[in-house]
């Protein structure tokens, strides 16, 4: 447990929700540096459904493991991290990719922010300071073209809306728990969000490249990605008015 600012006396439960699929190569060292710089949070590893030895390796380096009997993809690995989190009363939930890409040393700032801002989200962006791994040219102009989409559609500026490092409070957990997209979630979460009228914010964070494993985009997946993505979130935007709409007219 991690105690609150000095005007508040009581603790807080830190969860670290890891969602992971075939990691082995990583899910170690991930779990002892969570260890070493966040020794205040709970971690939880979602195996979900891996066929290497992920499991085995998470709970070795001393995670509690969810092993998942069949492979449900990163929306529904992290839910069922998030309803872990809310069934067990936590205060705060955040994820961390199995795959090294995170520093754990950043939590604290992340929870200091939430702190200051008393956002329901808070996400680490590689993109405000431009320090660590900035990802492949291609994959930059894509999160580009949604960062772009995103922040015209909320009316908040996003520079880094497919960054899996993000901490959720308690309002964001109980939502995230009932109702979590699928496929492809980060970008769809935050308009989830703004739909449900809860808050989000952004602040620098230095990653990594991609310690072991491999990402569950590939090049062949990349259009498919971007198109699904982007309709998603103009649907949801779409619901966003007609919710506003039948609340002005009844």
């Amino acid at each position: 447990m991690l105690n609150r600012p000095e005007s508040h006396n009581k603790p807080h439960r830190v969860l670290v929700i890891v969602p992971a699929y075939n990691e082995a190569e990583g899910i170690g060292q991930v779990i002892r540096r969570l260890r070493e710089d966040a020794p205040y949070a709970d971690v939880l590893v979602i195996n979900d459904g891996s066929s290497d030895a992920t499991s085995r390796i998470a709970r070795d380096a001393g995670a509690n493991v969810i092993d998942l009997t069949c492979n449900l993809g990163i929306g529904g690995a992290v839910q069922t991290g998030y309803r872990y989190a809310a069934e067990h009363h936590y205060d705060y939930a955040v994820q961390i990719d199995g795959d090294g890409q995170h520093n754990p040393c950043d939590l604290r700032s992340l929870l200091s922010a939430q702190f200051d801002t008393g956002a329901d989200m808070v996400i680490g962006s590689r993109f405000i300071t431009k320090e660590g791994f900035q990802s492949t040219f291609a994959r930059k102009m894509g999160i580009g073209l949604l960062s772009a989409l995103v922040t015209r559609l909320t009316g908040q500026n996003v520079t880094d809306p497919t960054s899996g490092y993000r901490l959720c409070g308690r309002r964001a957990i109980s939502l995230f728990a009932r109702e979590y997209p699928t496929d492809y979630p980060e970008v769809e979460a935050l308009m989830l969000l703004y739909n449900r009228e809860l808050s989000f914010t952004e602040i620098p964070v230095v990653m990594n490249e991609r310690q072991g494993g491999v990402s569950s985009i590939s090049a062949m997946k990349s259009v498919y990605y971007m198109s699904k993505v982007i309709l998603s979130v103009l649907l949801m935007k779409t619901k966003k008015k007609r919710a506003w709409e039948n609340r002005y007219e009844s």
